[in-house]
């Protein structure tokens, strides 16, 4: 069974799936982005989610048999898989106000008489395709805001923290603001003394381990991003936290729940994690931004400097700063780049402040050099 599964990802590889539905051909030099259709799937994931497709399991011994292997791999005591990383937030949320209480969680978002506050810093308050405050506010809480979108003081967490409140929820990303607000463990301090527990959003982040050593009670993942599982997303933390989570199913998880296939994808891709050779990956995207930077060198309209991931991950992306002088801006050039054939995604999120980035980490084989190509390319026609 095995065998045949793995022969018929291999023959799909040679049929282009996107120009059989009409879509047009593009290479991922943007990053993990959901937009884009997140990552690469790794081999095992894909395997996995296609032997498990035509057969029945028991549902709960599943999710029994996956957080079995969240724990193993992220250190908590348990581990839950939902949808998306944004409905695990939800449902972590939820879980901080509900318990393990069924009738409460069947009457969510009504929640009367429930703790229902939820403290984020100001620089934390981020969207990703959505904002993070109605991820929140669906399950029927009350976001509090802590600090200034510039600054929160120790002092303004734990007076925030009152009878109502449930949990906080920490951002980890490279969109909040990146200074001056209040660190992991600081809030996991300041909340803890008063009982409350730490929800941390760590959507695209390598680190498996660190937030729950650092004082987290829970951690929520995104399966489908460096993972390169299918869409969902982790909750990982405390068994009583964890097991509240999963009760939202009941509940308004109803909505957000995930297919045996997205399971057992999701363990076969944090099994694959644990076998990742890390240098040898390092090594790839390394020499894709070495050939990026050298075909760039010699053209006056741009400037380049490989950048580390400002979270800390593994892994760098060039920067592209824009003359503009040249008649470019790094606006017009993104999108120059992502009308080409094939199209150059580029990560853009910053080009009003007159740069765009290359991300080498979800390149395919080959990918690197028609990316050169469409750069010299694209910069060599007038703007």
């Amino acid at each position: 069974m095995r065998e045949n599964t793995l022969a018929a990802i291999d023959a799909a590889r040679d049929v282009d799936i996107r120009q059989a539905l009409g879509l047009r051909p593009l290479i991922n030099v943007s990053g993990t982005m959901t937009v884009l259709g997140a990552s690469i799937m790794v081999p095992q994931a894909v395997a996995a989610m296609a032997a498990i497709a035509t057969e029945f399991v028991d549902m709960a011994a599943l999710h029994d048999a996956a957080s079995g292997v969240i724990a193993e791999l992220t250190g908590a005591q348990a581990g839950f898989v939902t949808a998306s990383c944004a409905s695990a937030i939800t449902l972590a949320v939820a879980g901080t106000m509900t318990g393990d209480r069924l009738l409460a969680i069947e009457r969510l978002p009504d929640a009367t008489g429930l703790r229902r506050d939820v403290l984020v810093q100001l620089g934390h308050m981020v969207g990703y395709g959505a904002s993070l405050h109605q991820s929140i506010a669906m399950t029927g809480a009350r976001v509090v805001p802590v600090g200034t979108v510039s600054m929160a003081q120790p002092y303004q967490l734990d007076e925030a923290i009152g009878d109502d409140t449930a949990c906080a929820v920490f951002v980890v990303s490279h969109m909040t603001v990146q200074y001056a607000m209040l660190a992991l463990e600081q809030v996991c301090d300041i909340c803890h003394a008063r009982g409350v527990p730490v929800i941390v959003d760590a959507a695209s982040e390598y680190d498996l381990r660190g937030f729950l050593a650092r004082g987290a009670d829970v951690v929520v993942y995104s399966g489908h991003k460096f993972l390169g599982g299918p869409t969902s997303g982790i909750v990982a933390g405390r068994a009583d936290l964890v097991r509240a989570a999963r009760l939202q199913n009941r509940g308004i998880g109803r909505g957000m729940k995930v297919g045996k296939e997205s399971i057992a994808g999701v363990m076969a891709a944090l099994r694959a994690w644990q076998l990742l050779d890390g240098a040898a990956i390092r090594a790839r995207e390394e020499a894709a931004l070495a050939l990026w930077q050298q075909v760039l060198h010699a053209s006056p309209a741009v400037r380049c400097t490989p950048v580390d991931d400002p979270t800390g991950n593994p892994l760098r992306r060039l920067r592209v700063q824009v003359a503009p002088a040249s008649g470019w801006t790094a606006r017009t050039l993104a999108d120059a780049l992502a009308q080409g054939d094939p199209a150059v995604m580029v990560r853009d999120y910053q080009c009003d402040l007159g740069y765009f980035d290359l991300d080498p980490c979800n390149l395919h084989p080959g990918d690197e050099q028609v990316v050169a190509a469409q750069l010299v390319d694209t910069l060599a026609r007038r703007p």
